[in-house]
């Protein structure tokens, strides 16, 4: 039996202030992908805030499963165009797997979408001008309680599998499990797109994943992290130690960090994309620990090979794509995951958009990464680059 929908009244609450992002105590009794409670929202495509999207929406609360195998609560958007949906079928649901946010609750994509302040709203809307409907998750510890697992692949994975799930269960949403599913991501949603792709066989086996286009994929966190260090973009490594000392605390990252890194830890957890961009850079992670590598410490080796992407094979056709000019993930980085991938048998689209930097990937990406989902949604073969 559901709990019936909550209304959502007025302007948004930060996540940090509204009851409806803390779970029942009971909550983990629920199977993952159990919808806890929803409520109607609206989505704004700019902070004005004057007219809303023409969708419907809905926030949702949903039982999950976090990187170490324990339940957790994560909250979420589902988007369904106001049309009816007049393909084929059921309704086609895309779980799309939002980039780097930041950590701090009001970064969410629940609360930026009811704010008019969700900057990736202009990629899920190509998917929404197809009839599809969009289950955005916010992933671990992005606004519900507790500390986002930032770039921890195996729970991002989940919580993208996870909201499909719960999307199914909202009374008036009109969507099936039997629905065909697709999963697009770009850069962390990259990367979460990828991970729910390898674990849809064995964790939501029930869903009809059809496939998965992912770019940006930051594959193997190591190269990318050493790539980060000294650079501008310093404050994403140290949110992605941040997000992995939460998932994994047990692996000791704060006994290696100096009084330095263990302020500059708590400031990445309170601060959204352009704090981490703005007030991190040049820095380096030896300012931080007190070990000499801290990337060669045998228990966070262990942790990042876990979740590292390419490991297992995905069961669905892949688009892989990846900027040329990448500053942040090396485009190397994309040309070993699609070896990986060609090598266990994957069939996989791969593009390589030429002369663009990071951001500009995903934005010209994402049209071909919408045609090449409605060729699957259609039924069609998927382009093979394994050659």
């Amino acid at each position: 039996m559901l709990p019936p929908a909550l209304p959502l009244v007025g302007g948004p609450a930060r996540p940090d202030q509204d009851a409806f992002y803390r779970p029942p105590a009971d909550f983990a009794d629920a199977d993952a992908g159990d919808l806890i409670r929803s409520r109607e929202s609206r989505v704004y495509p700019t902070p004005a805030r004057l007219v809303p999207a023409p969708v419907r929406a809905w926030q949702v609360l949903y039982r999950s499963t976090s990187a170490r195998d324990e339940p957790d609560a994560v909250s979420g958007t589902v988007l369904v165009p106001a049309v009816l949906w007049r393909g084929s079928g059921r309704r086609p649901i895309v779980t799309y797997t939002i980039g780097t946010h930041g950590l701090g609750d009001q970064c969410a994509p629940s609360y930026e979408l009811a704010s008019g302040t969700e900057q990736e709203f202009a990629l899920m809307g190509q998917a929404l001008a197809r009839g599809w409907a969009v289950a955005v998750t916010d992933y671990e510890g992005l606004g519900t309680p507790g500390e986002h697992t930032y770039t921890v692949a195996r729970s991002e994975g989940r919580a993208a599998l996870d909201v499909v799930r719960a999307a199914t269960q909202i009374d008036g949403a009109d969507l099936s499990r039997d629905a065909p599913v697709g999963i697009w991501g770009y850069s962390q949603g990259g990367g979460a797109a990828a991970s729910a792709a390898e674990q849809a066989k064995d964790y939501a086996s029930e869903l009809n994943v059809v496939g998965v286009a992912e770019g940006g994929v930051p594959s193997d966190l190591r190269a990318v992290a050493r790539n980060l260090d000294g650079s501008a973009a310093f404050g994403l490594l140290a949110g992605a130690a941040a997000g992995f000392d939460a998932a994994y605390p047990d692996v000791g990252i704060r006994g290696f960090l100096n009084a330095k890194g263990r302020e500059l830890i708590a400031k990445v957890r309170q601060e959204c994309t352009a704090e981490l961009g703005a007030r991190h850079a040049g820095r380096r992670l030896a300012e931080f620990t007190t070990i000499a590598d801290p990337l060669d410490f045998p228990p966070l080796v262990k942790v990042l090979r876990d979740n590292r992407i390419g490991a297992q094979a995905p069961d669905m056709p892949v688009r892989l794509y990846h900027a040329q000019l990448d500053e942040l993930i090396p485009l190397g980085v994309a040309n070993r995951l699609m070896r990986e991938y060609c090598g266990r048998g994957v069939r996989t689209q791969f593009q390589v958009i030429p002369a663009v930097e990071h951001v500009g990937g995903a934005v010209l990406g994402a049209p071909g990464s919408v045609s090449w989902l409605a060729d699957r949604f259609a039924g069609r073969p998927a382009p093979d680059s394994c050659g």
